[in-house]
């Protein structure tokens, strides 16, 4: 289009500034879905990590998703999470959404999943007093026999063999997972190491299950995929 005389040619605006403009403008959601910061995919809010602006403009991490403040939305990805740090993105990102710069740590992934063990330890500690938890081969086989469990817990450095002895035979209703160590789970019941854990039915289950399949998908290099398959039950 040709331009009147003395009229001030407009700048176009490239493809990064829209899409940052975008996503300033765009409101905080709400539902069951919320929107990556980094891939812009809009995934079930289980499958992310949220995270606020503390005092000082330091990023906080809010697994639960109950601190006060517009929430910044992150895929529970490894992938995702080590390519943009890599290509320098990570920090634009968040502060894009945050609409000012912020300090997200250095560390951010030894952060996250110190985080979640965390949290694991915090939800499994919380069944076994309430009786929705058992340990050991023989009693989490008997709460799997009788119908009772949700979720069974593996340790990730536990005897192959034995490991998949214990499931010979175990439904496809049982979501089996193996986020955490021997150890970790043994401080849980007060031994030096456990291998096995039977969860029953419930929403303990149902937390430790998001919980642990965020952790497999941040330790994992393929956008997520393996932890989203888990918490399904598909990858035992």
């Amino acid at each position: 289009m040709a331009r009147r005389p003395g009229q001030v040619p407009r700048r176009r605006r490239n493809t990064t500034e829209a899409a940052d403009q975008v996503a300033e403008d765009e409101p905080e959601e709400t539902g069951p879905l919320r929107r990556c910061i980094v891939t812009r995919e809009r995934l079930p809010k289980e499958r992310m990590i949220r995270f606020v602006v503390g005092p000082g403009r330091v990023l906080v991490p809010d697994l639960n998703a109950t601190l006060p403040g517009r929430g910044i939305w992150l895929s529970a990805s490894g992938d995702v999470l080590e390519t943009a740090r890599a290509q320098g993105g990570l920090g634009r990102a968040f502060a894009r959404a945050a609409r000012g710069p912020v300090t997200v740590p250095p560390d951010l992934p030894a952060v996250l999943e110190a985080a979640l063990i965390r949290r694991i330890g915090e939800l499994l500690g919380l069944a076994r007093r309430a009786g929705q938890a058992v340990a050991g081969f023989d009693k989490a086989r008997e709460f799997m026999r009788t119908g009772r469990a949700r979720l069974v817990l593996q340790a990730s450095d536990g005897s192959a063999g034995e490991r998949a002895r214990f499931l010979s035979g175990v439904g496809d209703s049982v979501v089996v997972l193996a986020p955490v160590s021997a150890a970790v789970l043994g401080r849980v019941f007060g031994r030096d190491h456990v291998v096995h854990v039977a969860i029953a039915v419930g929403r303990l289950g149902e937390r430790l299950a998001v919980e642990a399949g965020r952790l497999s998908g941040l330790r994992s290099k393929d956008r997520g995929e393996p932890g989203r398959k888990q918490v399904d039950g598909a990858n035992r």
